[in-house]
C-alpha cells in the first residue's frame, strides 16, 4: 500500500498545500498551516458514519405494552427464571453430562405445547427417534412438539422463517451446531460464537424465547467463549450430583430477575419431579440426635432451605500429620473456624482429623452457617449431641463474636413449620416470632459451655 502524503491546510482559507511553508500563497496569512493526516485506505473503506439506515429512537417515559412473560407449567422452573419465559429471551442452561438437562426441557417443551403454543426442539447430539423413546419413557409422546435432528444454523434458521416463530425454540446444544459461513469445526470458539449470534438475533427479531443448551468442562464452567455468556440474558446452571436424587436448578446471570433463586427437582423413573419443600428432601432420615449434627437454615432467594451439616473428629497418634476434608463448604473457611475455636476458646483440634460434610451433596456459601458448622464441630469434639430439634444461625468474626444475619426471621418460621422449636444464633435477632424457643449467643465461648457442659 502508497505511504499517504502529508497535507497542510491553511486554518485561515482552507487553502491545501503539499509541504509546509511560513506565508499561505492564498490568503497571505502567516504561520496559519496546519498539518493533516489524510485517510488512509483502510479509513476508508471502513469509515461507517455513513450510507446505513436510519435506527429508530424509542423514549424511555414512553407507554406501550411490556413483554408478558410465558409460564413453563413447571413452578419450579419459572421460580428460577424469575417468573416465566420473556419473549425473545436467549437462555443458557449448563450442566454436568447426564444430570437431566435434555430431560427438563423436554418436559418444559411438551407443556408448553400441550397448552396451544409452539414449540421447536432441534437436537444435534440425538436422532429424532431417541428423543422421541425418552419422551415416550416420560410419557410425552402426545406432546405437539416440532422435533428435528440438525446441525446446520442456515438450515435451522431457513426453516424457522417459513412458519410461525414458536413460543419456544431449543437448541441441544450450542456446541454441536456450525455455520458453513465460519471456518472450523463445531464446537471451536469462532462456531460457537458465530452460531449463537444468529439464533439470538432471530430470537429478538421474532419474540421467540430462546433455550441453548451448553457443555460444561471438568471444573463445571460452561465450556467455549466467555463472550457467549455476555449474549444471552440468562445464564442458568443445572447442579447436583448423580448419585444423588435431588437437582438445582440455579441463575447466574439473569438480566429480567433476581439470580439469587432456586429450583428443586428431584429425578424420578418418569423424570424429574418438582421439590416443593426442599428442607424435607435435604433432612430426611434423621429420627434422633447424633454427635457432631447440626440443622442450619440456609436461604435461596426467597427460599429458606434446612440442611443438616455434618462433623466428624478422628485423633491422631503423636506425629501424623492430621487432614482436613470439606464437602460442600469451603475449605478456607473451615479453617478459619477451626483457627477461631482454639484461639479463642480453647479446643484442639491440630492433632485430629476433621471432616465436614453438608448432607444431600448441598452447597452452601452462606456465611450464616459458621455458628453451625462450629456447633456440630464442637459437638463431634465432646461426642456430645446437640439439642433435639434445634437449628443454629449466625457469622462468626475472627474475635469470636456472633454476628447478625439477613432474613433470620424468614428463616426461623420456616424451621417453626417443620416442627423445630428451638433456635440459637446472635443475641439481637428482631421478629422471631411467639412460642419459639431462642436463645441468643454474643461469643463463640457461650457455645463451647452450651455443648460442652
Amino acid at each position: 500500500m502508497a505511504k499517504p502524503k502529508k497535507r497542510y491546510v491553511c486554518q485561515a482559507c482552507g487553502s491545501i498545500s503539499h509541504r509546509w511553508q511560513g506565508q499561505c500563497a492564498d490568503c497571505a496569512e502567516w504561520n496559519t498551516l496546519v498539518e493533516d493526516v489524510p485517510a488512509t485506505v483502510f479509513s476508508q473503506k471502513h469509515d461507517l458514519s455513513s450510507g446505513g439506515r436510519a435506527v429508530e429512537f424509542v423514549d424511555l417515559d414512553k407507554p406501550g405494552a411490556m413483554p408478558v412473560r410465558q409460564p413453563t407449567g413447571l413452578a419450579e422452573f419459572d421460580r428460577a427464571l424469575g417468573g416465566g419465559l420473556v419473549p425473545g429471551s436467549a437462555i443458557l442452561m449448563g450442566g454436568d453430562p447426564g444430570i437431566g438437562k435434555s430431560t427438563l426441557l423436554l418436559q418444559a417443551a411438551a407443556k408448553i405445547a400441550r397448552e396451544g403454543r409452539g414449540v421447536v426442539y432441534v437436537s444435534g447430539e440425538e436422532a429424532a427417534g431417541q428423543v422421541r423413546m425418552r419422551a415416550a419413557r416420560l410419557g410425552l409422546s402426545d406432546a405437539p412438539v416440532k422435533l428435528a435432528a440438525a446441525t446446520g444454523v442456515r438450515d435451522i434458521l431457513t426453516t424457522l422463517h417459513t412458519m410461525p416463530p414458536p413460543s419456544l425454540l431449543v437448541i441441544d446444544s450450542i456446541q454441536t451446531m456450525h455455520s458453513d459461513t465460519i471456518e472450523g469445526a463445531p464446537g471451536t470458539v469462532s462456531q460457537v460464537r458465530g452460531c449463537a449470534f444468529e439464533l439470538i438475533r432471530y430470537a429478538k427479531e421474532s419474540g421467540a424465547a430462546l433455550v441453548l443448551v451448553g457443555h460444561v468442562t471438568k471444573d463445571g464452567s460452561i465450556a467455549g467463549p466467555r463472550v457467549l455468556e455476555h449474549m444471552v440474558d440468562v445464564v442458568m446452571s443445572f447442579e447436583g450430583e448423580r448419585s444423588h436424587q435431588y437437582r438445582i436448578l440455579r441463575a447466574l446471570k439473569n438480566r429480567f430477575g433476581a439470580v439469587d433463586e432456586i429450583g428443586v427437582f428431584a429425578m424420578a423413573g418418569e423424570g424429574l419431579e418438582e421439590v416443593e419443600n426442599p428442607s424435607m428432601l435435604f433432612l430426611s432420615g434423621r429420627e434422633q440426635p447424633l454427635a457432631g449434627s447440626a440443622v442450619f437454615p440456609a436461604v435461596e432467594g426467597t427460599r429458606p432451605v434446612l440442611v443438616e451439616i455434618q462433623a466428624l473428629i478422628v485423633r491422631l497418634q503423636s506425629g501424623a500429620t492430621p487432614r482436613r476434608a470439606v464437602v460442600g463448604w469451603d475449605n478456607g473457611r473451615l479453617a478459619m473456624l477451626l483457627a477461631v475455636l482454639e484461639s479463642r476458646c480453647g479446643l484442639n483440634f491440630s492433632s485430629a482429623e476433621v471432616y465436614l460434610n453438608v448432607a444431600g451433596g448441598y452447597r452452601l456459601s452462606d456465611p450464616a452457617a459458621d455458628l453451625a458448622v462450629a456447633a456440630a464441630l464442637v459437638s463431634a469434639l465432646a461426642d456430645k449431641p446437640l439439642p433435639d430439634r434445634s437449628v443454629w444461625l449466625g457469622e462468626v468474626s475472627l474475635a469470636g463474636e456472633i454476628r447478625p444475619v439477613a432474613h433470620a426471621a424468614l428463616r426461623l418460621r420456616e424451621a417453626a413449620k417443620l416442627g423445630f422449636d428451638r433456635s440459637f444464633g446472635p443475641a439481637d435477632v428482631p421478629g422471631r416470632g411467639d412460642g419459639f424457643a431462642y436463645s441468643g449467643l454474643v461469643q463463640l465461648a457461650n457455645l463451647v459451655d452450651r455443648v460442652i457442659c
